[in-house]
């Protein structure tokens, strides 16, 4: 990340006030959508013509009705299109503002789930889930209430100006007099917006902390109950309830004070406009129908006012929800792959570490100078104590992270010069903790080759052992699987993990403790689907449980970052050296 930009865990309350560049990145996406922004501009334009024209035409049906009765019928029949049109174009005005709106949503939705998708493992881990969903939800649906009643903002400013056009038209200098109170709205809004931007600021933040505090608690329900943690944790969870709250009661004070300071002031032009114009309509220099269009143009000037105060929350929520939306869409992406296009089955499934430096944090290096080479079709075993390096290995292979010093070969080709694509079918991976995904089991299988056929799903089901116990399920295949495949034992889910990886065919596998966490029921259909998995393939396991890497052709045992040594397991254990104290200490 450079350091002009700011993490997500470092900055969550950008509430600041109107940000240039925020304004022009929400311009430029609604940029995209000009035929509908023009027709939405001229829906509104339309709409407000009619508002500005409809007290005039009171006026002139009040003249009509005192001194020439014979043109009011059609005075009152433009009265009734005036309204007529005031209210198909105030539809269309909101109607063609929705669609915009939800377009350009649409598209940032679509952006930001993209986006996410290519962000590197290491900053995804970094960032807390409640707080990431905060603005994947809370605040694009901020940002989408304000498109949608920006439209209706804009609006307002148009009638504010219209009205004062017509006002200063009709007497300039009763609408002078009548404006007169707009200074000291001036001054009130002056005072209020720093107050409200530090009310509002702290809303969101505290908002944005008890979505993380909830899902941190969600996603970690299981230890809560473990550790019977759940008295400490809702007095905790009901403290920072209880901030939002105070939070959220201020934010609602603060976006409701305008509304009585506006309708004051409009009382006041009101009284102006019926002494000053009532006494003009006395001496005879003021019409009624004129004095009936001020009052009705004073009333119809504060309401715009009043919705712009309460637009201002609107807006502030928008510009704070707008940065931190376009701070994850300016997340460094992920690492720039090569336009290597091979085609997978093609590479030589060989692997080769040549003098690689690599750590997740600069100056604190996981791996040092290591030099390790898998021959193709080979099968070998990591091993060593927590943190020498084993998982990091995996993962510079995969290429979910790159090396600092050195380089990782795949079939002679260096990692960084082929694409995703490649990769992603080249080497498949079984975790120690298998993600299964919402929906059926042959959903589940089928993940991993897309456009799988039912037979095929079958076919690596039976190979792996996993049809037996998938028949037995109430819909069979079509049996749906609730949060993570939590109805399912962790052998069964793991199984359907080796038929998913199976399907997608992969020339190198990866096992990451793929057999830690299996009970032993399951356990010798794992080995069987150990076996099938990795018959052909070049494979990489692993393990902590030595007694699963006994029959690897080599054993590489890790420490500090290097390889202590390797051999097969008789020749290590010949040898008497750190392998074999491991496996009499076990």
């Amino acid at each position: 990340m450079s350091a002009g930009t700011v993490s997500m865990t470092e900055r969550d309350h950008v509430f600041a006030s109107f940000d240039g560049n925020t304004a022009s990145r929400l311009l430029g996406l609604l940029a995209r959508h000009r035929s509908a922004a023009w027709w939405a501009l001229l829906c509104i334009g339309l709409y407000t013509a009619a508002q500005v024209a409809i007290p005039a035409a009171v006026r002139a049906a009040v003249d009509s009705a005192l001194g020439a009765p014979a043109r009011l019928p059609v005075v009152m029949a433009v009265f009734l299109l005036l309204l007529g049109a005031n209210a198909v174009f105030g539809f269309l005005q909101e109607w063609t503002a929705a669609r915009l709106a939800q377009r350009v949503i649409f598209e940032l939705r679509r952006a930001m789930y993209a986006h996410l998708q290519d962000v590197p493992l290491a900053r995804l881990e970094d960032s807390q889930v409640g707080k990431l969903m905060a603005r994947l939800q809370g605040d694009v649906g901020a940002l989408q209430d304000f498109l949608e009643n920006s439209v209706s903002a804009i609006g307002d400013l148009f009638l504010l100006l219209g009205i004062v056009i017509v006002l200063l038209c009709m007497d300039w200098q009763l609408g002078l007099m009548t404006l007169a109170v707009l200074p000291a709205l001036v001054l009130i809004r002056a005072r209020w917006m720093p107050w409200a931007r530090r009310v509002f600021a702290r809303a969101r933040e505290a908002s944005s902390t008890v979505n993380a505090a909830l899902a941190e608690n969600i996603n970690g329900i299981r230890t809560v109950q473990e550790t019977r943690r759940e008295s400490v944790n809702l007095a905790r969870y009901g403290g920072l309830a209880e901030e939002h709250l105070q939070a959220q009661l201020a934010s609602s004070r603060a976006s409701q004070l305008m509304v009585p300071a506006v309708d004051v002031l409009t009382g006041l032009a009101l009284a102006l406009v019926v002494v000053l114009g009532g006494a003009h309509v006395l001496q005879g220099s003021l019409g009624v129908g004129v004095m009936v269009a001020f009052i009705f143009y004073v009333q119809r000037f504060f309401e715009p006012i009043r919705t712009l105060s309460m637009q201002y929350t609107v807006m502030q929520r928008a510009m704070a929800a707008g940065q931190r939306i376009f701070e994850v869409l300016d997340m460094p992406g992920g690492l720039a792959h090569g336009s290597g296009t091979l085609d997978p089955q093609a590479l030589e499934p060989s692997i080769e570490l040549r003098g690689v430096r690599f750590g997740y944090r600069e100056g604190h290096d996981v791996l040092r100078d290591l030099d390790l080479r898998i021959e193709a079709g080979q099968t070998i075993a990591l091993v060593g104590p927590t943190g020498s390096g084993k998982t990091s290995i995996t993962s510079l292979i995969r290429r979910f992270h790159d090396v600092q010093v050195g380089q990782v070969l795949l079939g002679g080709c260096d990692v960084r010069e082929l694409s995703s694509a490649t990769l992603g079918r080249a080497i498949g991976m079984v975790q120690q903790e298998p993600f299964l995904f919402s929906g059926s089991v042959a959903d589940n299988i089928g993940y991993g080759l897309p456009g799988a056929t039912r037979e095929q799903i079958e076919q690596v089901a039976r190979q792996v052992r996993a049809h037996d116990f998938i028949s037995r399920l109430p819909q069979g295949y079509d049996t749906q699987l609730g949060q993570r495949g939590r109805n399912l034992s962790i052998g069964q889910r793991q199984l359907l993990s080796f038929a998913r990886t199976l399907l997608a065919d992969p020339a190198v596998l990866i096992l990451d403790e793929a057999t830690a966490n299996i009970d032993s029921f399951t356990e010798q259909d794992i080995q069987h689907a150990l076996r099938v998995l990795s018959a052909g393939r070049t494979t990489i396991i692993v393990a902590h449980r030595l007694s699963t890497v006994r029959e690897a052709d080599r054993i590489f045992v890790l420490g500090q970052g290097r390889v202590l040594e390797s051999g097969s397991h008789a020749e290590l254990m010949t040898r008497g050296g750190r392998y074999a104290r491991m496996v009499a200490g076990h």
